[in-house]
């Protein structure tokens, strides 16, 4: 039976439906019909531009963002594909805590909706700090196919970890 680590908070049918489309060889072909196009967001600068867009467009009253990049650090053997933290900094006589946004370097060579899926989901850390119903109801207001593009990422993350798959 194939592991889907990704998947266990999946109701078992998913999960299976899951294996049989990996048992098949046909997990790939799934992902590329669904998903054929990837993103043209390449470097840090492209990566900040995108989210500020994205927040000026839903979150216009949430603090700014400092700085939006991809890292090669965060991995998912950490369970992080992105990172929202405040840096605390003392400048003069005032603490100043700069936004960043760090969103795992895999997604360079992703779908474009798991790119808007996953910095959706680190622009809601900036109104909502907890998986909360609030914050899933913020990701669903940016991304209206929020919860699908999630289950589907987890599926892509699956397929990633296939002998064979790069």
């Amino acid at each position: 039976m194939t592991d889907l680590r990704y998947l266990q908070a999946y109701p078992p049918h998913l999960q299976e439906q899951v294996r049989q489309m990996i048992a098949s060889d046909r997990l790939g072909d799934y992902l590329r019909q669904r998903y054929p196009a990837r993103h043209e967001v390449q470097n840090d600068k492209a990566l900040y531009v995108y989210a500020q867009e994205l927040k000026q467009a839903y979150l216009r009253s949430a603090p700014s963002l400092d700085k939006v990049l991809f890292d090669n650090r965060l991995d998912l053997t950490h369970r992080a594909l992105g990172l929202n933290t405040a840096v605390s900094r003392v400048q003069g006589g005032k603490l100043k805590a700069k936004k960043e946004i760090r969103i795992a370097a895999l997604f360079k060579d992703a779908a474009p909706q798991f790119l808007r899926m996953i910095v959706v989901h680190e622009l809601a850390h900036l109104k909502e700090r907890d998986h909360s119903k609030a914050f899933y109801q913020l990701c669903q207001h940016m991304e209206p196919d929020y919860h699908q593009l999630e289950f589907d990422l987890r599926v892509y993350l699956t397929y990633r970890e296939l002998p064979g798959i790069t």
